[in-house]
C-alpha cells in the first residue's frame, strides 16, 4: 500500500511541475523547440533545474543500502548505444517536435481536456501497440528462419575431396 501511495503522490507532484513549468502547453514546448525562429528559452530554466536536482538527489539516495518501499533499486545495466535506441529516440524526438509534448506532459495534459492533447495520446498509445505487434512478429520470424545444413567451407572442401 505504500508504494501505491507513494506513486500516485510522486505522480501528482510530477505533474503539477510539468503544468506550473509549462511543459503541459504544447505551444510552449514547439517556441522552445524553434530554435530558428520564434525561440523560448524558458523551459531551459526547467530542464536545468530538474537536471541539477538530479545530480545532487540521486547521488544521495543511492548511499542508502535499498529505496523507501523497494527492495531494490532498479537501476538499467545495458549501456550499449544500437539502432534500435537511436531510431527510438529520433521517433521520440520528431513526435515532441511535431505534437509539442512528450509522454508524462502528454498524459498531464489529458486533464485539460485539450483536444490535442487526446490525439497525442492516443497516436502514442497506437505507436507503442504497433510497435509491440512489429517486435513480436519480427523476433518470431528471425527465430524460425531456416538455419544453413551446410557452410560455404563445407561445400569447397567436399569439392576438393572427390
Amino acid at each position: 500500500m505504500k508504494t501505491i501511495v507513494s506513486s500516485l503522490a510522486a505522480g501528482i507532484v510530477f505533474g503539477l511541475g510539468l503544468a506550473l513549468s509549462g511543459m503541459t502547453q504544447a505551444d510552449k514546448v514547439i517556441g522552445f523547440l524553434d530554435v530558428a525562429d520564434a525561440w523560448d528559452p524558458s523551459l531551459a530554466f526547467v530542464m536545468v533545474g530538474a537536471i541539477a536536482v538530479h545530480l545532487v538527489l540521486f547521488r544521495l539516495i543511492l548511499k542508502r543500502s535499498s529505496p523507501l518501499f523497494g527492495d531494490s533499486f532498479g537501476i538499467p545495466t545495458r549501456t550499449d548505444i544500437d539502432t534500435r535506441l537511436v531510431a527510438g529516440s529520433a521517433i521520440f524526438g520528431v513526435g515532441w517536435a511535431i505534437g509539442g509534448y512528450c509522454p508524462g506532459p502528454g498524459l498531464a495534459s489529458l486533464a485539460s481536456g485539450a483536444p490535442n492533447a487526446l490525439a497525442f495520446v492516443l497516436s502514442m498509445i497506437g505507436g507503442m501497440v504497433f510497435f509491440h505487434a512489429w517486435d513480436a512478429h519480427r523476433k518470431e520470424v528471425a527465430y524460425q528462419a531456416p538455419q544453413p545444413t551446410t557452410s560455404f567451407l563445407d561445400e569447397t572442401t567436399a569439392g576438393e575431396q572427390s
